[in-house]
């Protein structure tokens, strides 16, 4: 009980205080994206390193507890990976949310609080949402666009 008591702090206070939050005039790519089911919405800069790396990462928006927070833990992750680091931890948080498993992979580290979310279906997309944006941003290159959690 304990353990989901400290989850639940550090998702609120990333939430209330997102890190990483805020406009970035540089940015090489802006992605929209939106949770039409609930109403969440994030935009997502990104700026790329010569090697195709995230060199910077920011994001604003609105939404609920789960969006905000795992944006914001998303940020503080991922700025600095290259290309490669940034797929895996996108397809390890995609697992941690939904694959119903025990052990949650260590690399995540601090992104492990997301895990109680896949008890609830409808956080999911919630949880994916800066992920997803993320995941379009990088298929991008350039450019702006827009990314949906509704299915096309």
């Amino acid at each position: 009980m304990e353990l989901e008591e400290l989850y639940q702090e550090v998702i609120l206070d990333h939430s209330r205080r997102p890190r990483n939050f805020g406009e970035m005039p540089d940015a090489g790519v802006l992605v929209h994206g939106d949770n039409p089911a609930c109403g969440d919405e994030i935009h997502l800069a990104v700026k790329f390193n010569a090697n195709g790396g995230l060199e910077d990462i920011k994001f604003s928006g609105r939404g609920c507890a789960i969006s905000q927070a795992s944006a914001s833990l998303m940020t503080m992750k991922l700025k600095g990976k290259s290309r490669a680091e940034v797929m895996e931890m996108v397809r390890a948080f995609h697992d941690l949310v939904t694959a119903d498993t025990s052990e949650a992979p260590n690399n995540l580290g601090d992104l492990r609080v997301m895990q109680g979310v896949r008890k609830f279906p409808q956080r999911v997309k919630c949880a994916m949402l800066a992920w997803r944006a993320l995941q379009q941003a990088f298929e991008q290159g350039s450019g702006e666009g827009t990314v949906s959690t509704e299915p096309v």
